[in-house]
């Protein structure tokens, strides 16, 4: 069974290795990203971790039962108990509803273990399917994306609110 852990050191040999199996498949809906993330991976893990240990961002990984990675759960920009929620599966497990599984699993995170009472995410018009998490998972669509958070590509921002006020 999948298990959602919070990002370790220990895990980015397999953080690489989905990336690198999954490029293309990203690339098809999200902006790439580029040689340079792949060939300074190491330095770029560490400051993730980094962000994560200063509180800034938390992130996940759905993790199989032989260690592989299935899909990168974040929050960032942890603020004023808001963040962002971006996410990624593994081309194998997309449609099968391992992203909006995940996504409710750490919406619950999100306010049980970081405190936050608000979770937005932005999804390209041509992302239907990350549209469609975003909705299963209780999001609604608060207004137009600044296509600069997307790549380029025009979208929506959606909100979701964790704890009523």
């Amino acid at each position: 069974m999948p298990e959602l852990k919070r990002l370790h050191a220990d895990h980015a040999p397999a953080v690489l290795a989905f990336e690198l199996a999954n490029r293309a498949y990203f690339a098809a809906s999200v902006p790439d990203r580029g040689d340079d993330f792949f060939d300074h991976f190491p330095d770029r893990y560490h400051a993730l971790l980094a962000e994560q240990e200063a509180g800034i961002c938390a992130f996940y990984l759905l993790v199989a039962e032989d260690d592989s990675v299935l899909g990168r759960f974040n929050l960032i920009d942890i603020e004023g108990h808001t963040a962002t929620l971006g996410y990624r599966v593994a081309q194998h497990v997309a449609g099968q509803g391992v992203a909006t599984a995940t996504v409710q699993e750490l919406c619950g995170l999100a306010a049980a273990r970081h405190g936050l009472r608000t979770l937005r995410a932005a999804a390209a018009h041509r992302n239907a399917a990350s549209q469609r998490v975003l909705t299963k998972a209780g999001f609604v669509p608060i207004g137009p994306a600044d296509p600069a958070h997307l790549g380029g590509k025009p979208g929506t921002w959606y909100r979701r609110d964790l704890i009523p006020r």
